[in-house]
């Protein structure tokens, strides 16, 4: 949009992108909210909730082999950079379950931290 017609441009394609989204999920969440109770709902809903855990369990499971091993995919050479990013990712789980802390402050510790020592090496 913004190399066609500039900012305005840009802001229609933006909202050309996102406003059906946010039409589509404002109906699903006033139909749930009218019709909860019923049993097919919560069939459906029941239903729905393992798939839901396998495609979140996938996309965490390709983000991890693609931070770990690079775009190449999987193989047995671990490259020293991308056990950093394993370490971070492991000691901010921690930390999130062990103290509970805002994870916004975690997240910019871990990419200062990260930015810190990525530059080192």
């Amino acid at each position: 949009g913004s190399r066609i017609a500039g900012i305005p441009g840009a802001i229609i394609a933006t909202v050309g992108c996102v406003l059906p989204s946010c039409v589509i999920v404002s109906l699903l969440a006033w139909v749930y909210f009218k019709y909860k109770e019923l049993t097919v709902i919560q069939g459906i809903l029941t239903g729905l909730r393992p798939a839901i855990v396998g495609l979140i369990a996938s996309a965490g499971l390709s983000i991890l082999i693609l931070a770990v091993w690079g775009e190449d995919g999987f193989s047995l050479s671990i490259q020293i950079d991308n056990m950093v990013s394993v370490f971070l990712f492991t000691a901010a789980v921690f930390i999130l379950r062990k103290w509970k802390p805002n994870p916004i402050f975690v997240m910019l510790g871990s990419g200062i931290i990260g930015g810190a020592i990525y530059l080192i090496m």
